[in-house]
């Protein structure tokens, strides 16, 4: 037999790779040390810090915009329905045998001296601190809003006889007058809603009593739809308040809790409504009550608060007849505290000072008296306590808005107004 030869195994581990003759190395870890952890956290922290603060200052100045931009919003809303009542206040009742009158509604609920617009009306619960309150009232007749002659003796309380009968449809609203003006406290006149119409009689509800107290006298159609609106400033929002459904005089919906269901807001952060009666009175009186003043001319002579009474006389019904327009001045705030003072004074207006409240032609060479000054005040809480800190209402940013608005169905009596001597 061939003998094997002796072949070594050498070769054969190395062509595999293999060296168990070599100890196997150890490979040292890698990493980070607790010092480069502390100063990546540091780091990161910082980064955080200077974002949430970049990102807070635009989110504060986004805020302010935001803000500036709803208070420019509410404040054109608000702006918006006063001056549409304005505009249609007096329709229907524009006469010197009504205008100025008390007038009860309904039992236990009489507004007292109504006129197209009333400022600070008592007949309305006061608003915030130092805010004004309107008082806007009108008709919707289709149909002869004027004054119809009552021509004949009234059947009864409640039946009477008109001239035009068929310029009265059932369901419209109605205000009996004497012949010549009457219309004292003591002497209110009474709304009435018609509820029959037959040639050539009106069938009254509630009616008047005694009868014979108009008759002689007017019948004054107001439509179906008569409108009395009161505006007032309460916690911080312009809210409404509808007389022909609420007795908005009533104190109890407004201490200690408003009552949001009688008082109904239309514009939030609305903190200050002032207004001012546009008043034609040629010589510059400083009351506007009496018929003798001057000529009426249809054109504004001074801006005061004062109010035409309520006694009954002509007089004062030719005081409503010279107040041709309503000035006012709607004030909305930001809603935006900001931490540092924003605001350093006060909101001004054309009436803040009672020589703005002189119209250029007057104040050139004629007198100031009779006008009032209505600054806007914002250093009080709504209910007229010290605001904490004294200086809170620095901390938001404002936006006046203010216009002078006609009072249309006024403006087209003066023709009237100069033939029965005011």
């Amino acid at each position: 037999m061939t003998k094997l030869k002796n072949i070594s195994h050498q070769p054969f581990k190395k062509s595999f790779g293999l060296n168990c003759s070599h100890p196997n190395t150890r490979r040292h870890a890698s990493g980070f040390s607790l010092v480069e952890i502390m100063v990546g956290m540091v780091i990161g922290m910082l980064g955080i810090i200077v974002i949430m603060q970049v990102f807070a200052l635009f989110e504060g100045q986004k805020r302010t915009t935001s803000g500036g931009a709803e208070a420019q919003n509410t404040g054109i809303i608000a702006l918006s329905s006063l001056t549409d009542d304005i505009r249609q206040s007096g329709y229907g009742f524009n006469l010197i045998n009504l205008i100025g009158c008390d007038v009860l509604l309904r039992t236990g609920v009489t507004i007292q001296a109504m006129a197209p617009t009333t400022i600070n009306s008592p007949s309305v619960t006061t608003g915030d601190f130092n805010t004004d309150t309107l008082l806007m009232v009108y008709g919707n007749s289709d149909i002869l809003p004027e004054g119809n002659s009552i021509v004949a003796p009234a059947i009864d309380s409640t039946h009477f006889s008109v001239q035009a009968f068929s310029s009265f449809l059932v369901g419209d609203y109605v205000i009996a007058t004497p012949q010549n003006r009457s219309c004292s406290p003591a002497n209110p006149a009474i709304l009435n809603q018609v509820t029959t119409v037959t040639n050539p009689t009106l069938t009254l509800t509630p009616g008047v009593t005694p009868s014979t107290s108009v008759t002689p006298g007017m019948l004054f159609n107001l439509g179906q739809a008569i409108t009395i609106h009161a505006y007032a400033i309460r916690n911080g929002s312009l809210t409404m308040c509808d007389y022909m459904v609420n007795n908005c005089g009533d104190n109890s919906k407004v201490t200690p809790t408003l009552d949001s269901s009688v008082w109904v807001p239309i514009a939030g952060n609305i903190v200050s409504l002032r207004a001012q009666y546009g008043q034609d009175i040629s010589n510059h009186a400083p009351t506007i009550t009496s018929a003798k003043t001057g000529s009426m001319d249809g054109i504004v002579d001074i801006y005061s608060q004062t109010s035409p009474g309520n006694t009954g006389v002509t007089e004062n019904a030719c005081g409503w007849l010279r107040t041709l327009n309503i000035r006012l001045a709607l004030v909305a705030r930001n809603g935006q505290f900001e931490k540092s003072d924003v605001t350093s004074n006060a909101p001004v207006w054309e009436g803040s000072t009672a020589t703005n409240n002189d119209p250029a032609w007057v104040a050139a060479g004629g007198s100031v008296t009779g006008a009032s000054a209505n600054p806007i005040d914002l250093t009080k809480n709504p209910d007229g306590t010290t605001q904490n800190p004294p200086d809170q209402w620095e901390h938001y940013r404002y936006k006046v808005f203010q216009t002078t608005v006609p009072i249309r169905n006024i403006t087209s009596s003066v023709a009237l107004g100069k033939a029965s001597g005011c």
